[in-house]
């Protein structure tokens, strides 16, 4: 035999011989447990409906806005909390996640005028992402998409949290989507 003749069979003969076996099927596979895991439930889709929520999500470290129909206009508390529940599984399954986790542990929201005011916690010592400027970016898109809502101020303890911006400064004034504008894409 030639030489040139061996090399496809000696490469059928290696691929075949590896021992993975084949599926004719994707396999599912489970997202590991631990600290980087989401806390998110397993799906967070709400009922198709007559209104429209946006939520800022993230995908190659871009913030993505992605509008969810809902029954009704979901209140600033429901709506931050749809935001820090994370992507559902279809979101999920469209590579969409979120840099909330181990950024921003836990936040409340009022709305004093046209201003969103978030009080955040501390985030956990062990966590999983640290993109802070994507995680206050979701929250400042995610808010700023309502109609009653045109800026967001942070707060740690009461006081004036220094939020990163998308240039890399950190401001303690309220902050508008324009300040998040590089890192934001349409879907």
């Amino acid at each position: 035999m030639r030489p040139r003749r061996l090399v496809p069979l000696a490469l059928v003969v290696l691929l075949t011989a590896c021992g993975i076996p084949t599926d004719d099927t994707p396999r599912a596979v489970p997202a590991p447990r631990g600290p980087l895991s989401s806390a998110a439930p397993a799906d967070t889709t709400a009922p198709a409906g007559s209104a429209a929520e946006t939520l800022c999500l993230v995908r190659n470290n871009r913030i993505v806005p992605v509008v969810r129909r809902v029954d009704r206009a979901p209140s600033i508390a429901d709506q931050l909390r749809h935001l820090l529940a994370g992507p559902s599984g279809a979101e999920r399954d469209s590579d969409l996640t979120s840099a909330l986790p181990g950024a921003v542990n836990a936040a409340l929201a009022t709305v004093t005028g046209t201003q969103a005011v978030v009080a955040v916690d501390e985030p956990a010592e062990v966590g999983g992402r640290s993109d802070e400027v994507l995680a206050f970016g979701q929250i400042v898109c995610t808010l700023t998409s309502r109609e009653d809502v045109s800026t967001v101020a942070f707060l740690r303890d009461g006081r004036a949290l220094g939020v990163p911006r998308a240039d890399g400064s950190l401001s303690t004034m309220p902050l508008t989507r324009g300040d998040y504008a590089p890192l934001i894409t349409e879907r």
